[in-house]
């Protein structure tokens, strides 16, 4: 079955979701889910921090993987949150449950995750 653009989008909700509700288990419970904020989006999940620093979570649920691309977007919403670090957790096909999904950054993501600081990273 093909998705179409509602499908589609309650698929992004339901996994945004599904991510939120297990860092706030796992991880702090003020994590949640975020609600869009059109250009000046902030990323899908409000809440996680590690050394003192916001960490934006872009979540997505799609067959075609376009890692570049969410790269780009979820550093656009790392600006805009003024978080520290940006990460991207995307769906595992075949594995339904939170802790198998993936999650990608950048080696210059987990220097900054693991620094609490971008300072090793050029202006860009």
């Amino acid at each position: 079955m093909t998705r179409n653009k509602a499908s589609a989008k309650k698929a992004g909700t339901a996994f945004e979701t599904l991510i939120a509700a297990y860092l706030a288990a796992h991880v702090d419970d003020r994590i949640e889910r975020r609600t869009k904020a059109g250009n000046k989006d902030r990323g899908d999940i409000s809440g996680l921090r590690h050394m003192g620093q916001r960490i934006v979570v872009e979540a997505k649920n799609t067959t075609r993987i376009d890692l570049a691309g969410w790269a780009e977007e979820s550093d656009i919403e790392r600006g805009n949150d003024d978080a520290g670090v940006s990460v991207i957790a995307h769906k595992r096909h075949g594995k339904g449950r939170p802790e198998d999904q993936w999650i990608t950054m950048t080696l210059g993501e987990f220097v900054a995750l693991m620094n609490g600081n971008r300072d090793h990273l050029e202006d860009r």
